[in-house]
């Protein structure tokens, strides 16, 4: 389902700016493939939210992880704007960062 592409503030938005070129170009590659496909990544179970997004962005009914090469993670949720299917970028990690945010 396509969808288009937000940012869940302006501090992850301003991080793309300063990412090494490599993975910037692998970010606006997931973006694509989540402008084409909302539900392209893998579903984070609801219990695995974080309370730090709670926090950070509210009130989330669903979370989904996109893989990157090299082991990093774009997270992001799924929302319905009337007729509109939104993907709202909230972060991006290595998979240290993930296994530690998500208690693995």
């Amino acid at each position: 389902m396509k969808s288009e592409i937000f940012f869940g503030d302006k501090k992850v938005m301003n991080e793309l700016e300063i990412v090494d070129e490599n993975l910037k170009k692998q970010l606006e590659k997931a973006f694509k493939n989540l402008e084409d496909n909302a539900f392209c990544g893998i579903q984070i179970p609801k219990k695995l939210i974080p309370k730090e997004y709670i926090k950070r962005f509210g009130n989330l009914s669903n979370l989904w992880k996109y893989n990157l090469p090299d082991a990093w993670r774009l997270i992001y949720t799924v929302k319905n704007d009337k007729a509109t299917v939104i993907s709202v970028i909230l972060e991006w990690m290595d998979h240290k960062e993930y296994e530690r945010r998500f208690k693995y």
